[in-house]
């Protein structure tokens, strides 16, 4: 790839692979029984808000949880994307938080839903693409597929969903939703599944802060649905342009219908 494009040297990135793969090795049924502290001071929520405060009230036969990218590729440190995305996946302890709220979104029986990213051959022939595409592309980011039938080399490839997670995702409950291929489910069929389930509140989480997860809240937002986003259950990329996750935490705060914690949906799912 053209340095135009990618953030970091290819050396970096691979030394930062490394690097992060031996800080992250705890284990993660441990990580999961005792979750790390979250919520760093940098993103704590203003002491004095001028906004009103939120007034969501969940009514779990019409709430879904809605999990984006899941996947080994950003949630991993094995993943392609883990030096822009481990430090933030660490620091808000998310696969552990998310692995708790599968639990309790499955033992309160509420829909469940995944909207994946994935690739196909055909996309990485795009002739117009923005930055973050372009790098996605060059990284061979979720594109362990050659088409939408191909699954040859799909099972525990980057773009596979985190094992922690199959039991749950897996189980011909959830709903696993067409791919998104930019940011937003535009052009998925999350839409579709979730008012088929009669649902209109959403439990917002997964990956990128500040982008398929902001451009998820937006799109559901616009499409008249309550959406809650889970603010440690959410991760985004560090980058020398910016920090994805605090970029991101500021937009929910002025959109979202909530902004929760792990714990607190936990309580409100009946989980304590």
């Amino acid at each position: 790839m053209s340095e135009k494009f990618y953030p970091i040297g290819r050396r970096s990135f691979v030394m930062g692979a490394a690097a992060a793969m031996a800080a992250s090795a705890m284990p993660a049924a441990m990580a999961a029984e005792q979750p790390a502290p979250s919520n760093l001071e940098k993103y704590a929520a203003p002491k004095n808000p001028a906004l009103p405060k939120s007034t969501m009230k969940l009514d779990l036969s019409r709430t879904a949880l809605v999990v984006i990218d899941p996947q080994i590729d950003f949630m991993s440190p094995k993943g392609k994307a883990w030096p822009m995305t481990g430090e933030s996946v660490t620091e808000q302890n998310l696969v552990p938080n998310l692995l708790r709220l599968f639990k309790a979104a499955k033992a309160a029986n509420i829909t469940v839903a995944i909207s994946p990213h994935w690739y196909w051959g055909t996309d990485h022939h795009w002739k117009i693409q923005a930055p973050v595409e372009a790098m996605q592309h060059d990284m061979h980011l979720f594109d362990d597929r050659k088409n939408e039938l191909d699954v040859e080399k799909f099972a525990g490839s980057g773009s596979d969903f985190m094992p922690e997670f199959k039991p749950y995702i897996m189980d011909d409950k959830t709903f696993i939703c067409s791919p998104h291929k930019l940011y937003g489910p535009q052009v998925n069929d999350l839409n579709l599944q979730l008012r088929k389930q009669l649902v209109d509140q959403v439990i917002l989480t997964g990956m990128l802060a500040n982008l398929c997860v902001e451009s998820h809240m937006r799109e559901l937002l616009e499409q008249g649905f309550e959406v809650a986003v889970v603010r440690d259950a959410v991760a985004g990329p560090k980058l020398p342009e910016g920090d994805g996750y605090l970029a991101a935490i500021i937009n929910y705060r002025f959109m979202a219908n909530a902004v929760w914690t792990t714990d607190e949906v936990l309580a409100m799912l009946g989980k304590t």
